[in-house]
């Protein structure tokens, strides 16, 4: 770890990466705290008691995406589920995901947001929502973002790494898919030639 958790601030500086030091009992609580919101998750979105809820997160499930869209078999492994059960429990999670689009895409458009990023490919409904509460509303306003403003990053002041947080970051979006979403923005918008990049990118492998 090095004086003062230096070899660790430098690790996290080459890699960009957040990097927490935790005892056992630290890392057992974040593990059962874990356990337990991904079991209430369970329990009040697909409307199953609490012991199955658990055998979901025991199975590796770890949120609705994976119940929805899993293989059938997945599912089928865990006991006491045959195949009419599986189906129920990814109608549910599907119809749940659905109607949280829907009304995040509702929300997005109550606060502004513009056709012209609603069809912009590469974004949900839940992430046109968290940018349009922070003032992204149009392509033309996503494509001046910079990659740290939507993946976060760090920055140093008087010495220190401060965290900057992401508008996306929540949705585990990178800095490099930030950086291909505001490119590709860009593009669309003609601030750049398609030409030009590709041979910036031809020189930076060389």
């Amino acid at each position: 770890i090095g004086r003062r958790g230096q070899n660790v601030r430098l690790a996290s500086q080459l890699t960009n990466l957040d990097i927490d030091i935790m005892t056992e009992a630290e890392e057992s609580a974040r593990r059962q705290k874990e356990f337990e919101e991904r079991t209430q998750l369970f329990i009040e979105t697909l409307d199953v008691d609490e012991f199955f809820a658990q055998l979901l997160v025991s199975e590796g499930f770890a949120n609705l995406e994976e119940v929805a869209y899993v293989e059938l078999d997945e599912l089928l492994v865990i006991d006491g589920v045959d195949e009419d059960t599986a189906q129920e429990l990814q109608a549910r999670a599907r119809e749940y995901l659905e109607e949280q689009a829907a009304k995040a895409l509702e929300r997005a458009k109550e606060l502004g947001v513009e056709e012209s990023l609603i069809n912009f490919e590469g974004l949900s409904p839940q992430m046109l929502e968290a940018l349009a509460e922070d003032g992204v509303k149009t392509l033309d306003d996503f494509a001046t973002c910079a990659d740290w403003e939507l993946a976060g990053g760090w920055t140093t002041v008087d010495g220190e790494r401060v965290k900057d947080d992401g508008v996306l970051e929540k949705f585990d979006v990178s800095l490099e898919e930030a950086q291909d979403l505001v490119m590709t923005a860009r593009v669309m918008l003609g601030w750049v030639n398609p030409d030009d990049l590709a041979l910036s990118e031809e020189e930076a492998e060389e």
